[in-house]
């Protein structure tokens, strides 16, 4: 009977294996700078548009938006409070102004406040505050209606 000798183990030839190529690092992020203050008439005034939701939850509000000195990918937070959004600068927020200066609703917001695609808004700027409220166009209908009917419309 022959004898099977065991087969050799298998070995890597140096030679084949080519060295590990040199990655670069990938770029540090640009640290953020805080914006310059901002000063004259503009910045003791309110300013108001309207505009409507789109399927998404945006708001086209860029005249606003630059007031308040937000530009795309601005980080923004947004609560509720007295039936209006609130949309505050948080560098922590995960939320930002998008690339084409459109404000995103996010939807639980949006849910919570009863919007939905089309309906209208109120946006209220406030610069002093670095404040953007929105409302809701059926609740200053009905705030102005109660003023109305209470005598205090005129």
């Amino acid at each position: 009977m022959p004898h099977s000798n065991p087969a050799p183990a298998e070995q890597m030839i140096a030679a084949l294996i080519p060295a590990p190529l040199p990655r670069a690092r990938p770029p540090r992020p640009p640290l953020s700078r805080l914006p310059a203050p901002r000063t004259g008439p503009d910045r003791a005034e309110a300013h108001l548009d309207v505009g409507r939701l789109d399927p998404s939850g945006r708001i086209s509000a860029r005249p606003l938006l630059h007031k308040l000195g937000w530009p795309p990918g601005h980080r923004i937070q947004f609560d509720i409070a007295h039936g209006a959004i609130t949309a505050t600068s948080s560098p922590a927020a995960r939320h930002t102004i998008g690339a084409t200066g459109l404000l995103a609703i996010p939807a639980p917001v949006r849910q919570l406040c009863h919007l939905a695609a089309g309906d209208v808004v109120v946006l209220l700027a406030d610069p002093a505050h670095d404040l953007l409220l929105v409302y809701p166009a059926r609740t200053v209908a009905r705030l102005l209606a109660s003023q109305i009917a209470a005598g205090d419309g005129g």
